[in-house]
């Protein structure tokens, strides 16, 4: 076979499973496991076959005129390079795993055929994304993973807090999408084509009339799509949904879907220098904002949530002084340790009994108890804080590295404040991640909660999808940073000196320091007992988090936690820690300024609708059935009374008609 017919088959293979599992589902539950794996498995090998053929060279390209529109046409386009094959191979990685994982994770639960099916189609959405060569094509792929979104954040639909967060997520990236899908049409009027590689010609000779507005339409979905500020918010709040549809949509699909696009259109962005350091203080108020609030939270998920959004602040760090070698790069890290974090979690989970609407600080024993999950995670966590000899170091480092070239000038692509601003905020960011990493691991792993009752060792597929995880969380950057410059611009993504020292400094500064609030707050403090949720009998993880979201249901999404004397947060953060754990109040601001509003401005609608609209309309009916009544009063079927009348009728004529006649 053709590349071009390998890389159809990847994106189409999980569709056709899709489609399969909600057609055999009930009728066939015998096939739903396989039908859920295997097109994973093989998109995941056909992806690596389009990498191996594509192998960084010149770019697969393919298209054919999908329908006739009169102007500028649409078409069915193929466009993979470098950044496409790679990233191809991230999303089938993370997706068959998360499918074979969930496979003991929701092994009891009873919608899980249309679960995986979701899910399926979930990672066929971000595979036409990433290997579309045209942009309408591509965003049939974005808005897929939008509604598949909505459905499986809300998967635990008993619960108003899923129910709200799957409202919540569909609405604010749909928000963003309204202005990206304007941004589209405006980018292919002044370009005349949908298709990438004409756009990006037509932005090299100059072509583009209005490169500022389309660059910052288009940033607004990405904001959106990507959790970045001041879109971020609905994150958070979607970690109500099982914890493998979380390690699909942090790691893999959905909001990298908007670093990926930026990445595919760069040129359009550095067209206008005031895009960029609007890119550029977007995601510095993204990390550092970010890393506050996830020192503060409770849930480890949550905790997780706020790291996704830190970490992509970083990729689009990187896209803002112009290099996305380095964002790629980290968006390829970030997809295994990120994975690992949440499916780990997902074990942590269950071992305690309860989801983690509070869990940290109810947790206690779990590293004898979980031994694979403590090992992989201390894996991620020390790759997520950018620990040398770590994959997140890095990654991590190139992005700090970009940035420094643009702060002494070494590049064109970008202004020197938006440089400053992404090495200052990455900095800073890179101390708050192991701060907040190593509370993770202390509070998880070294806790005094509450002893849950054991469920035993979890599900051997859950096991296995860990350790496979943990090999690129631990080897992929110390060979990556040298061969991906061939498959990406070529710019230089090895470690440099400076920022080494600045980044390494910073973590290990952040972490030593929470270690020691943490054993200064032991030493004095004893821990307070809070319970744990009661286990569920049989053991399932995936009906522990459906019974413990409901138990905690009230708690959800709240800044109040069960207070924890133990907790180097509350010390770390001091009087910042109440508005750090509650989003910085984003959320009340929002209400304030465009829900309430809106709340109102619908209640005015429906008054006038009810009393005025209404009113009217009932007057307008009331007013010729008040005077037929009046006829039909005059209506007896009496002749006698008929005649009556019109002598009266003559008589009355008679009398005006003299009565004039004498006047004049």
């Amino acid at each position: 076979m053709t590349t071009t017919t390998v890389a159809v088959l990847v994106p189409l293979l999980p569709f056709l499973g899709a489609a399969a599992g909600l057609l055999l589902g009930r009728a066939a539950p015998g096939f739903v496991r396989p039908l859920a794996v295997l097109p994973a498995v093989a998109a995941l090998a056909l992806a690596v076959v389009v990498a191996v053929r594509q192998g960084g060279g010149a770019s697969v390209d393919a298209a054919t005129e999908l329908t006739p529109t009169g102007s500028v046409p649409i078409e069915l386009a193929l466009h993979i390079d470098g950044f496409a094959a790679l990233v191809a191979v991230v999303v089938g990685l993370v997706a068959a795993c998360v499918q074979i994982y969930s496979t003991g994770y929701l092994r009891e639960d009873p919608r899980y055929p249309s679960y995986a099916a979701l899910v399926s189609l979930f990672t066929s959405a971000m595979f036409l994304v990433v290997y579309s060569g045209d942009l309408i094509v591509l965003l049939v792929g974005w808005e897929v993973m939008g509604i598949c979104s909505y459905f499986l954040v809300g998967h635990y639909w008993e619960t108003p807090e899923a129910r709200a967060a799957s409202i919540k997520a569909f609405l604010v990236t749909k928000l963003g999408d309204v202005p990206f899908l304007i941004g589209l049409f405006a980018l292919a009027t002044d370009a005349g084509s949908f298709e990438i590689t004409k756009i990006l010609g037509t932005v090299a000779h100059g072509g583009l009339d209005h490169p500022t507005l389309v660059a910052l339409l288009l940033l607004a979905g990405v904001a959106g799509k990507s959790a970045q500020f001041p879109l971020h918010t609905w994150l958070p709040d979607a970690m109500a949904g099982p914890t493998p549809v979380s390690a699909l949509i942090h790691a893999a699909t959905m909001v990298a879907a908007g670093v990926y696009f930026i990445a595919r259109l760069l040129p359009v962005f550095e067209a206008s220098a005031a895009a960029m350091t609007v890119l550029a203080v977007m995601a510095a108020v993204t990390m550092v904002g970010s890393g506050l609030a996830a020192l503060a939270q409770d849930d480890i998920k949550r905790v997780l949530a706020y790291s996704t959004m830190g970490q992509l602040g970083y990729m689009t760090g990187a896209l803002a002084v112009g290099d996305r070698g380095a964002a790629v790069f980290h968006l390829l890290s970030h997809g295994a340790f990120k994975a690992l974090l949440f499916l780990a979690a997902g074990v942590i989970i269950h071992a305690a009994g309860t989801n983690s609407l509070a869990a940290m600080s109810r947790m206690s024993n779990l590293r004898d108890r979980v031994p694979d999950a403590y090992w992989t995670m201390t894996v991620a966590l020390l790759a997520l804080a950018a620990i040398p000899p770590f994959s997140g170091f890095f990654s991590k480092e190139s992005v700090l590295g970009a940035a420094e070239r643009v702060t002494v000038g070494h590049t064109e692509h970008a202004p020197g404040a938006a440089g400053w601003t992404v090495l200052v905020a990455g900095v800073l960011t890179a101390f708050l991640t192991a701060a907040y990493a190593a509370r993770l691991w202390l509070l998880a792993f070294r806790g005094r909660g509450d002893e849950a009752p054991d469920h035993g060792r979890q599900p051997l597929t859950m096991n296995v999808v860990l350790w496979i995880l943990a090999v690129p969380s631990l080897a992929f950057g110390g060979f990556a940073y040298r061969t991906l410059p061939d498959w990406f611009d070529g710019n230089d993504l090895a470690p440099t000196l400076t920022t080494s020292v600045l980044g390494t400094g910073a973590a290990l500064v952040g972490g030593l320091v929470t270690y020691a609030a943490w054993r200064r707050l032991t030493g004095v403090a004893a821990r307070v007992p809070l319970g744990a949720v009661a286990a569920h009998p049989e053991g399932d993880a995936a009906q522990v988090e459906a019974e413990a979201i409901a138990t905690h249901a009230p708690a959800y999404g709240d800044v109040a936690s069960a207070p924890d004397p133990a907790d180097p947060g509350r010390l770390l953060l001091g009087p910042l820690h109440r508005h750090a754990a509650a989003g910085f109040h984003l959320d009340a601001v929002y209400r304030e300024l465009f829900v309430r509003p809106v709340l109102a401005a619908a209640s005015l609608v429906r008054f006038l609708d009810r009393e005025v609209v209404d009113t009217y309309v009932g007057g307008a009916g009331a007013l010729p059935r008040w005077l037929g009544a009046a006829v039909r009063r005059a209506q007896t079927g009496n002749v006698q009374t008929y005649v009556s009348a019109l002598l009266a009728g003559t008589v009355v004529l008679a009398v005006a008609a003299l009565l004039v006649a004498s006047g004049a």
